[in-house]
């Protein structure tokens, strides 16, 4: 590492040039131009189908993609470099996770709704439970997205502001009116091709970085071998303590909670796998989810061991290039491919790539439930398909504008790794635990499924304002400044102070790894304070179990349903699915009553119905389940008739 031009030699960031600029803004026009072709294209074709599940006849390929591009997005990118460089090698054992994730969306969530043809997800609520659960459900998703894209959106831009000299309001701007030009013109079809032409360009410029990297240190071997020098490389915590921030059950057990709510019941994910033409193709592209996942986890992953082997002996944070740990992986790039104009505009396109699929994948999702679980139930149940396909054009529109004007909450959150899927933890779980209570548990009532889902909610945001309120030691490893130029340590007798050239900042040495991390003790003498100590990678679990165990107690106390007299569509036979070999005899008792003997629908009869919506699919769930002794049409599904699904019980 001789070249001078080394930020951390310097003192100085090297900046943007013009073919960066020309390169980042090609992205934008690159997909701007995808969404105007599919406008085009579809101009025709005015339907909420085409407009939200691109017609349902879409291949796997592209919706894996999609699905893929949509969550694992620039807060990955910037977010897992860091986490490298700051802690442990422990966050790789999330990867393992991924697997349980595709299990579960694909073969216990997915079906349920592929099968009950919903656009909303939350159309099942009304079906298991009730109207108001359904409503409720779709409150807390357009929450948490809106939150969840004003990160995605303004992290990477200030990272980006804060290093390379980008516009932060320009890139924040562009970025999302960009977005919500294509995301209206284009529809699903133009979000799901967007999604894979920038999973291309995110695995592409990780992939660059990392190759560039190891040329710089003197190859990966060698980064590898300083980091675990270093008390990097780390594998071996496997403590069962729930305040331990990354253990290996942590981060398998609570991460698969994590994602599958992120697969299995997020409006956004399963409304892309519902765009497939079969629900065989559905599971598919939900299982290349899994090597897709892993390889850009694990290439971020290595990134920042790179990273670290090249700034061991200067932390950029400490001596003050950067303001946050989000920003090293920027001021990498512009070290190691500064020199090189056009190669950081490429970099800050892949990194914006991943902002635009998540951006594109929410607007397009808040317009679906937006439409589907308000206008239609609460305003206009009788709109026109092709007005409705209007409206949900305009939702786009609406919600980007929005989204744009929520960045700043986004500025106060923190790290946006951890920021991100905090929020998931807080507001994605408990839904998770929702559709958990609805599908597996066919004795709840919509008295559980409140109750539930309201304790979850106030205990996750209990927890998770506590702990950014009391902000626990999280046990950084140890860093170096050692070799930053014109650096001295001073002290004035009470505190430590760091001085380079015109600058001083209070300096507090990070501990020793062996007590920072794995003797790191909690005091007991408050055990509110031991409560903010939750890993919040344990968010979703503990959110999950919440509402199922309320819910049942509730459910319990206020009269359980009787499982025969449930559409056996809104219940997953679950040892089915874990066990399909075990004998009938076995099986049968393990269904609770639930009849899944062939496909059938009950309908109630146009007695029952509500005047406002004479679709069957569509009927009151409450009204169904309380008038099962009245007249009911049985519809069996004949054998030679073809089943959307694939799962046959004998």
């Amino acid at each position: 590492m001789e070249d001078k031009s080394y930020s951390f030699v310097t003192g100085r960031r090297n900046t943007f040039h013009v073919l960066d600029y020309v390169f980042f803004i090609g992205t934008l026009v690159v997909s701007l131009l995808i969404g105007i072709f599919f406008g085009y294209r579809g101009r025709t074709k005015h339907s909420t189908k085409e407009v939200l599940l691109a017609g349902g006849k879409m291949h796997f390929i592209p919706v894996s993609m999609s699905l893929l591009a949509s969550f694992m997005s620039a807060i990955t990118l910037l977010g897992t470099p860091a986490e490298m460089y700051n802690f442990t090698t422990m966050y790789w054992y999330i990867g393992i996770s991924y697997f349980f994730v595709m299990f579960m969306a694909a073969h216990i969530y997915l079906p349920v709704f592929y099968n009950l043809g919903v656009t909303s997800v939350y159309e099942y609520l009304e079906h298991r439970f009730s109207k108001g659960v359904r409503t409720a459900g779709m409150c807390i998703f357009s929450l948490q997205m809106m939150i969840y894209m004003s990160i995605v959106l303004y992290g990477p831009s200030l990272a980006l502001n804060a290093v390379t000299g980008l516009s932060l309001w320009g890139a924040v701007a562009s970025v999302g009116i960009v977005c919500m030009i294509y995301t209206a013109l284009g529809g699903m079809k133009a979000v799901l091709w967007t999604d894979s032409f920038q999973v291309i360009m995110m695995i592409t410029g990780v992939l660059a970085t990392l190759i560039q990297g190891s040329i710089e240190v003197g190859g990966f071997a060698k980064a590898w071998e300083i980091a675990a020098d270093n008390e990097r490389v780390w594998f071996t915590d496997f403590r069962v303590d729930p305040s331990v921030r990354h253990s290996a059950w942590a981060l398998v057990i609570g991460g698969s909670f994590l994602w599958v709510s992120v697969y299995g019941t997020n409006q956004a994910q399963v409304q892309r796998a519902l765009t497939c033409k079969s629900l065989r193709d559905a599971k598919i592209a939900l299982w290349l989810n899994f090597p897709g996942l892993c390889i850009i986890l694990y290439l971020c992953c290595l990134v920042g061991i790179v990273l670290y082997a090249f700034y061991r002996h200067c932390d950029p944070v400490t001596y003050g290039l950067i303001m946050a740990s989000d920003q090293l992986y920027p001021l990498f790039v512009m070290d190691i491919m500064g020199h090189v104009p056009g190669v950081p505009g490429l970099f800050v396109a892949s990194i914006f790539s991943g902002s635009l699929s998540t951006l594109s994948s929410g607007l397009n999702s808040l317009s679906a439930v937006l439409l589907q679980d308000i206008v239609k139930v609460y305003i206009v149940p009788d709109i026109t398909d092709q007005r409705a396909a209007l409206l949900t054009k305009v939702f786009a529109v609406m919600f980007g504008i929005i989204c744009l004007s929520l960045t700043y909450v986004a500025s106060l959150l923190g790290g946006i790794l951890q920021a991100a899927l905090a929020i998931f933890g807080m507001l994605g779980a408990p839904m998770l635990g929702l559709f958990t209570l609805g599908m597996l548990f066919p004795w709840a009532n919509k008295w559980g499924a409140y109750s539930g889902l309201g304790c979850s909610l106030i205990m996750m945001f209990w927890i998770g304002i506590g702990a950014y309120v009391t902000k626990p030691d999280l046990g950084k490893a140890p860093i170096s400044l050692a070799g930053c130029p014109n650096f001295t340590v001073f002290s004035n007798g009470t505190d430590t102070y760091v001085e380079y050239a015109n600058y001083s900042m209070l300096y507090n040495s990070t501990i020793d790894m062996t007590t920072s991390i794995a003797n790191l003790s909690v005091d007991d003498s408050n055990p509110v304070d031991k409560l903010y100590t939750l890993s919040y990678v344990w968010y979703s679990f503990t959110a999950v179990l919440i509402v199922v165990f309320v819910g049942m107690i509730v459910t319990m106390i206020t009269g359980k349903k009787d499982p025969k007299t449930i559409d056996a569509r809104l219940i997953c036979p679950v040892f089915d699915v874990v066990f399909p070999y075990l004998p009938e005899k076995i099986l049968k008792p393990l269904r609770f009553g639930v009849n899944h003997k062939g496909k059938y629908d009950i309908k109630p009869t146009p007695s029952e119905m509500p005047l406002k919506d004479k679709n069957p699919s569509v009927g009151n769930t409450d009204q169904l389940v309380n008038g099962i002794d009245t007249e009911m049409e049985i519809m069996i599904q004949k054998p030679d008739e073809k089943e959307k699904g694939d799962v046959k019980f004998v």
